[in-house]
């Protein structure tokens, strides 16, 4: 699924890793986002992360699969609580 909106709501926020406002919209390395060989995942699986951040991600420089893939699906779930909070909807 493709989603501008939220591609441009995650770009506003300040990378996830280490605070710089000027961030990408990331998405996940993981087949179970529906990443795939020349495929990106589903919108709904991007977190915000700054040019240097999102290269040492996409190339496992922060850890190996299975320890990016949990990484990324602790700042998920804080982006999620972000973008909910900016557009002042419940997050419980």
């Amino acid at each position: 699924m493709r989603s501008p909106k939220r591609l441009a709501d995650i770009r506003k926020l300040p990378c996830i890793r280490c605070g710089n406002p000027n961030s990408q919209a990331a998405h996940s390395n993981s087949a179970k986002h529906g990443k795939g060989r020349g495929i990106k995942a589903d919108d709904s699986f991007t977190v915000p992360l700054c040019h240097v951040c999102h290269s040492d991600f996409d190339q496992y420089k922060l850890g190996n699969r299975e320890q990016s893939e949990a990484m990324f699906e602790r700042w998920l779930v804080r982006v999620d609580r972000m973008l909910n909070t900016k557009n002042n909807t419940s997050i419980f």
